[in-house]
């Protein structure tokens, strides 16, 4: 290539050296005239103009570059990369575990399909190269711009031009030609590594493969035929080969997992400004007496510790495909931030046996990456995992938490148990590489289930700090149910720190990929029920959305106002009965989401529609019948939620307006559901009219003797000391006798709920002033 660049270089002087001399050698001065201008061939300007193109676009070309210095870097990161990579399968041949192939693949992978798309950048670039370096040597070499002495006047005018343009013509060749020079090295290295990549990608393939069928072979003699030495240089080799393998995968996997472990910031960030928020509200409020008596274990005004578990413990959760080395870390970062969160809070013999676990958890970590077929070596595993036994089972009788049951901390003990006999049984028979994995799982096991256990009391302290301000200041929580919503965010929390749990577990063991693939391959697998052909990744789909759909059209009120809890004194907040028609949207868009993910085609669900149209019309007249009633109810309005209505025998408060059903309180205090049908077509009677009052009354019987205008008057008195919610009472004689006049006294309340305790009010005052007055009752 080289030999060629030079040859062109050589060639291009010769032609160019003749014809600059003869211009050199002729008059510069001469002017053209207009009619000799008018007589130049049209041909010249025509290749003077092409020349120009020609150049301006090598000098754009060349100025714009081609990314070699982009894709040199490139290419030494990646070749930085799969060194350490090649260098560790090397020396540990087929002794790697499948987790850390499958991260090396990973990286390998991602490298490839950077090479490709360089090696497709420089193919290209080099084409181009050649075309202008092929246009350039066409141009220098063309008779028509090299003036010699036979040339017709016309064409000597053109001589400083033409000698100009040689002179870039030969610029741009010589840069164009070196540029050729350097694209076609780099496109020879980029492919080099390629190749070298593919290579080890076959060999880590083929390991991957054969990963399986090793897993239970022997990798090591036995205990007792172990050697006392090893070879001091190998060893040391090995475990720097490790380390940097280990190294690339961590850098790869943070440098291409960034965007979820932002997402998880976002929200530790999020709930230490929701606690120090709250904290602060609690110092403001005037009752904030009442907040302190929760006694806070776990938060602090500046929950800096908090926030610090609660990211620790999600890590696993927003980046489920992470190495083993990585979770490991991750853990051992989460044993010392507990550490310093239980140091106050343990007693002090198990605070010693917390801070042993730890010491014991570094040693472990330090003997793993050492551990090779030394019997010492191998000697000092066992002593760790007998010590962690020991460990365990005092940790099973003292480290308990009340927010995690003694169902879920009774089996991970039993499995700390199991995997550490097994690492030891595993070690005798010579497979170390099980041994170190048990190990290594158990402990981060046993962290794991702590670290969840104080992140479940992290977050339920948070929830009732929420509540306790809510509460005092009237907001959103002091609507909703406390005990149940509780109990609600306690079960998912467990729930969810059982899944994060055992994702852990299955990451530590090595066999993350093989589960998902696993749930995976079940739940994708294409079923069929006659003609009809599902997945169970539909049908999952399809309960979900369906679940979540139900569960906020149900709550959906909390945020309009409505309360889970029950009525004070029979009193009911008026909430719009638009939340109705909220809950119905919800319901029906729910359902259509549902269908959608279910991958039921358009013909089928037609198909399914058409059926329920014919259970419509055969049994469900009367559950129909009360949806539509109830569409009617909401856009109609006879009544809101909060009014006092009558309905046949039963009289009572509106609770809430429902799809199906409306829920009534009744004066004893009994729920009563509705059908909507019955709201719509029976006799309804609405005590709860705006700007209206309602009648009441009640007789009196007084002495024939008795003073009328004294008796209207103490009435009147006594009503009106009652306010706003009666009027002035109407008195109406009724009948009268000889020794008696019997009277009905109608009164009107502007509150139907209120007329037992107004009408029982007011005849106490008026049995005191009646004795006050001499009024006698008979």
């Amino acid at each position: 290539m080289l030999r060629q660049r030079f040859f062109i270089n050589c060639l291009l002087f010769v032609l160019l050296l003749p014809a600059v001399t003869s211009l050199q050698a002729q008059d510069s001065t001469n002017i053209l005239s207009p009619e000799a201008r008018q007589s130049i061939p049209d041909t010249l300007l025509f290749k003077i103009q092409k020349a120009q193109s020609v150049i301006t676009e090598v000098k754009a070309a060349g100025r714009r570059g081609y990314g070699v210095a982009r894709i040199r870097a490139g290419l030494a990161d990646v070749k930085t990369n799969i060194n350490p990579i090649q260098n560790d399968v090397k020396l540990h041949k087929e002794n790697i575990d499948s987790k850390s192939l499958a991260n090396y693949r990973l990286i390998l992978d991602d490298a490839q399909v950077k090479l490709t798309t360089w090696r497709t950048a420089l193919s290209k670039s080099n084409n181009t190269l050649q075309s202008q370096l092929d246009q350039l040597l066409a141009l220098s070499s063309d008779s028509l711009l090299v003036i010699a002495g036979t040339d017709t006047t016309q064409k000597k005018l053109y001589r400083n031009q033409l000698v100009s343009l040689k002179l870039q013509l030969q610029e741009s060749g010589t840069r164009t030609s070196a540029q050729l020079d350097t694209v076609s090295q780099l496109l020879a290295d980029v492919s080099g590594t390629s190749l070298r990549v593919n290579d080890l990608l076959t060999t880590l393939n083929e390991q991957l493969q054969q990963s399986a069928v090793n897993v239970l072979q022997q990798e090591a003699p036995f205990l007792w035929n172990a050697p006392l030495s090893i070879d001091a240089d190998n060893q040391q080799a090995i475990i720097r080969s490790t380390y940097q393998g280990q190294q690339k995968i961590l850098s790869y996997f943070l440098a291409s997992t960034w965007d979820d472990r932002f997402l998880l910031y976002l929200l530790t960030i999020g709930f230490f400004a929701w606690v120090f928020t709250n904290f602060r509200k609690a110092n403001d409020l005037s009752n904030g007496h009442e907040i302190d008596t929760l006694r806070l274990k776990n938060l602090r005004p500046v929950p800096v510790v908090s926030s610090l578990i609660v990211l620790l413990n999600l890590i696993p959760l927003f980046e489920p495909s992470s190495p083993s080395f990585y979770i490991e870390l991750t853990q051992f970062v989460l044993l010392v931030v507990l550490t310093v969160h239980l140091w106050k809070r343990l007693p002090e013999l198990d605070l010693r046996l917390w801070l042993v676990n730890g010491a014991l958890y570094i040693l472990l970590i330090l003997t793993n990456t050492l551990l090779s077929e030394s019997l010492l070596l191998r000697f000092w595993l066992i002593l760790l995992n007998v010590a962690f036994l020991y460990i365990g089972y005092i940790y099973a009788r003292h480290l308990h938490f009340s927010s995690v049951s003694v169902r879920i901390i009774r089996p991970v003990t039993k499995l700390y148990f199991a995997l550490h006999g097994l690492a030891i049984l595993l070690n005798i028979i010579g497979r170390i590489s099980l041994a170190k994995t048990f190990s290594i799982t158990a402990v981060v096991a046993l962290v794991q289930i702590t670290g969840l256990a104080v992140f479940i009391e992290i977050i339920l302290e948070a929830l009732d700090l929420q509540i306790q301000i809510s509460a005092c200041s009237k907001g959103f929580f002091s609507r909703v149910n406390v005990s149940h919503t509780r109990r609600s965010v306690k079960k998912a929390l467990i729930f969810l720190a059982i899944g994060v749990w055992l994702l852990v577990f299955f990451i530590n063991l090595g066999i993350d990929d093989d589960v998902f693939r696993f749930f995976g391959d079940i739940l994708s697998k294409p079923r069929t029920f006659g003609s009809f052909a599902f997945s169970l990744s539909n049908i999952l789909s399809f309960s979900i959305i369906i679940y979540l759909a139900s569960l906020l059209q149900k709550n959906i009120g909390l945020f309009f106002g409505e309360s889970q809890l029950p009525p004070a004194d029979g009193q009911v907040d008026q909430v719009s009965s638009v939340l109705a028609l909220i809950r119905l949207v919800i319901i029906v868009g729910g359902v259509l989401l549902a269908v959608v993910a279910s991958g039921i085609s358009i013909d089928k669900f037609t198909v399914v529609l058409g059926a329920l149209s014919v259970g419509i019309g055969l049994g469900m007249q009367a559950i129909v019948s009360n949806f539509v009633s109830g569409v009617i109810l909401i856009f109609e309005r006879p009544f809101r939620i909060g009014d006092y209505i009558e309905l046949a025998d039963k009289k009572g408060r509106i609770l809430d307006i429902g799809i199906r059903s409306s829920k009534m309180l009744t004066g004893q205090g009994s729920e009563v559901i509705i059908p909507n049908g019955d709201l719509l077509s029976n006799r309804l009677v609405n005590w709860s009219s705006r700007g209206t009052y309602l009648k009441t009354e009640f007789a009196l019987k007084v002495a024939s003797d008795t003073n009328m205008d004294d008796l209207r008057t103490v009435i009147q008195e006594e009503a009106g000391q009652l306010g706003e919610s009666m009027q002035t009472p109407d008195i109406i004689v009724s009948n009268i006798s000889a020794d008696a006049i019997e009277l009905k006294v109608i009164i009107w309340i502007n509150s139907i709920s209120s007329e037992a305790s107004l009408k029982s009010e007011l005849l106490q005052r008026l049995v005191s002033r009646f004795k006050e007055a001499g009024i006698k009752l008979l």
